[in-house]
């Protein structure tokens, strides 16, 4: 029998349920009809919610109980209790809530309730803005759009992006939607009607080329010119490429847009060798999703150990072994020379055959603009713990921008969905004048074949590496620590452990 067959798990809520079976956990799963809800008990409260992460739909009976708020085990996304509301990316959609009603020992639950609005706030300093710009159309520029209207902002939102398609979730494209496990269907990340519907206006296959912070105007390739009262600069990265002989050849890709994973599937459908340059996060995403296509995969980098500067060299070897047991191929301590029509050639001397050649060997922030409009930049635009760059009125987000760090102290820039996301909230927060302070810790998840690491905190550098469990056998906590102190921490199937450390860096960094 399958599990749509099997219904819903758990007892019958609405005929109650003894207090005394909550005690433990805290968390029981039953159901309403047909719907799966999740009993959690907070705080001397009760709270009746949906039993799935309305992101990947994770079960969040494996989550954690903050306060009033639930996280999701898998991505971190949070959820109030009291409301449904997401709180925080990756989620964007509530949970749904129930009424509970505690009587002789039982808990029973009763009415769904209709999907509440977000709490809505008016500005709280300066001057509401008419209009507002929005350079980007990637998850930074997305969540500030959405978060504006949800803060029931009235005025104007033009959201410019250079691609061709409304924002998406990025992340799939080189993980399932890559690997045939997911349609195209699930990659936007709203529907083409909700900008209409929520008056935004998006200009897909817009090209800004100058900020003029004096005027308050962005010019278009196209000659004409918006005017500003804020501005939010979301322009992401953009994939390094080569500079070898037959980097421009048709089979030659990178992936960064749909565009891009499209043309990628494409050459997939006719390829019986890949060749992979990079054995970071991309590349090897790349590669796990090729090989599940049944194709050949020849991964080639200059380093020692994939992922080494990012994970170490325990989990490098780890990262290694599960991909060759995959059937991938390593050529490392080695670069591409030359690419043709059917061959790259490597620095060591050797040839592979190659259908398809997908480079992954790293992005840079799109930062033109920003600095020819006269912002601080240092290796990414400078902003403040609001997001605000030095010019007033001007704001960035995602990974083009440097921020202070409470928790490392430190100003540092992350190339992750979740903290584009996070941060392009809280600009659209401070675009209103509410002055929230970015204060969430950095958090990715990385997917190799049926192996996800989770990885918390940020550490450039670290001293020693403290791991608890066992990195073979998948099932692992690795702290990276500097003068002692955790800086992060990545996991794999370790998801409340994950969450707890994440909560911990919150807390240390607010006090």
């Amino acid at each position: 029998m399958t599990e749509e067959q099997a219904g819903p798990s758990g007892p019958d809520l609405t005929l109650g349920v003894a207090l005394a079976e909550l005690v433990d956990s805290g968390k029981l799963v039953g159901h309403v009809g047909d719907e799966e809800v999740l009993l959690v008990h907070s705080e001397k409260e009760v709270f009746a919610v949906g039993a799935h992460c309305t992101h990947y739909h994770a079960p969040l009976v494996d989550g954690f109980v903050v306060d009033h708020s639930l996280r999701c085990p898998w991505h971190h996304a949070c959820f109030d209790l009291r409301t449904g509301e997401a709180l925080r990316a990756p989620a964007l959609d509530p949970i749904a809530c129930w009424s509970v009603e505690q009587r002789d020992g039982k808990i029973f639950v009763q009415r769904k309730h209709e999907a509440a609005a977000p709490t809505l706030h008016a500005a709280t300093s300066g001057k509401t803005p008419k209009n507002i710009v929005i350079v980007g159309g990637g998850a930074a520029g997305f969540a500030a759009a959405e978060r504006l209207r949800r803060e029931n902002y009235r005025g104007s939102i033009i959201m410019l992006s250079n691609e061709d398609v409304a924002p998406i979730d990025r992340p799939n494209l080189s993980k399932d939607y890559l690997a045939e496990n997911a349609p195209e269907e699930w990659l936007p990340l709203r529907p083409d009607n909700f900008y209409s519907e929520h008056d935004i206006e998006l200009r897909l296959g817009a090209n800004a080329t100058r900020i003029d912070a004096r005027l308050r105007e962005v010019a278009l390739a196209d000659g004409s010119r918006l005017s500003y009262d804020r501005l939010l600069i979301a322009t992401g990265s953009e994939p390094i490429r080569l500079s070898i002989s037959g980097a421009s050849l048709p089979h030659v890709r990178t992936l960064r847009s749909l565009a891009d994973c499209r043309a990628i599937i494409k050459h997939a459908e006719t390829a019986r060798r890949a060749v992979v340059l990079g054995a970071s996060f991309i590349g090897l995403e790349v590669a796990a999703s090729l090989r599940a296509r049944g194709i050949d995969v020849h991964v080639i980098a200059p380093e020692k150990k994939p992922m080494e500067r990012i994970f170490g060299s325990q989990m490098g070897d780890f990262v290694r072994a599960l991909h060759e047991e995959h059937g991938v191929v390593f050529h490392l301590e080695d670069v591409a020379n030359a690419i043709d029509e059917k061959r790259v050639t490597l620095g060591s001397g050797r040839v592979l055959e190659a259908d398809l050649v997908v480079v992954g060997v790293g992005v840079r922030p799109r930062i033109e603009l920003a600095e020819m409009a006269g912002l601080a930049i240092d290796r990414g635009i400078v902003v403040d713990s609001y997001l605000e760059t030095n010019i007033p009125g001007i704001f960035a987000a995602g990974d083009v921008a440097r921020w202070p760090d409470r928790y490392t102290g430190e100003n540092i820039r992350v190339e992750h969905w979740v903290v584009a996301e996070r941060q392009g909230r809280t600009a659209a927060l401070n675009i209103l004048g509410q002055r929230e302070e970015f204060t969430a810790v950095p958090f990715f998840w990385s997917q190799h074949y049926d192996v996800p690491i989770n990885y918390v905190g940020h550490a450039e550098k670290w001293d020693e590496l403290q791991i608890e469990g066992d990195i073979a056998s998948k099932d692992c906590l690795v702290h990276f620590k500097r003068n002692r102190r955790t800086l992060a921490v990545a996991s794999i199937f370790r998801d409340i452990e994950s969450l707890q450390a994440e909560i911990t860096m919150e807390q240390i960094g607010a006090s």
